[in-house]
């Protein structure tokens, strides 16, 4: 039996999120981004010692901050199939808008939000295929404003 340098499921960078309240975070990564859960594992005084959840196609790992490990909120791109749908249920989940669901220059209908630990989530659905030197003429045309 071969021995992957990785388990199976994972991509080579898993997202770690070091938070204070990870239950919560837990629960809104259910009901916002429909994460399955693959393993909790609590600490003793009910926090979560560590977690990882599938998410689309990724895994999350998070836990709770303590000792050396402090909070540390971080930013993920999200890629789903219908952003205007996911921003809404992470609204209804409890997150905050940071930005409502728009077409960017880039290709992409994009919203960001903040989840309850405090992290960013950018989520968004390529909406249109386009080369590098496309989207460098639609960013400078975006700064002059043509």
């Amino acid at each position: 039996m071969s021995t992957d340098y990785k388990p199976q499921g994972f991509h080579a960078i898993t997202p770690y999120l070091i938070v204070e309240g990870a239950n919560r975070l837990i629960a809104f990564l259910k009901e916002a981004f429909g994460a399955e859960e693959i393993i909790v594992m609590p600490s003793d005084d009910g926090g979560v010692m560590h977690a990882g959840l599938r998410v689309g196609d990724s895994v999350v790992e998070l836990s709770d901050a303590g000792g050396q490990w402090r909070p540390m909120p971080a930013a993920l791109h999200f890629y789903v199939p219908d952003v205007d749908t996911v921003y809404e249920r992470a609204l209804a989940a409890g997150a905050q808008s940071i930005s409502a669901p728009q077409d960017m220059f880039y290709g992409e209908r994009a919203a960001s939000v903040e989840d309850p630990a405090g992290n960013h989530w950018h989520i968004a659905t390529l909406i249109e295929e386009l080369s590098d030197e496309e989207i460098h003429r639609r960013a400078e045309a975006a700064k002059t404003g043509g």
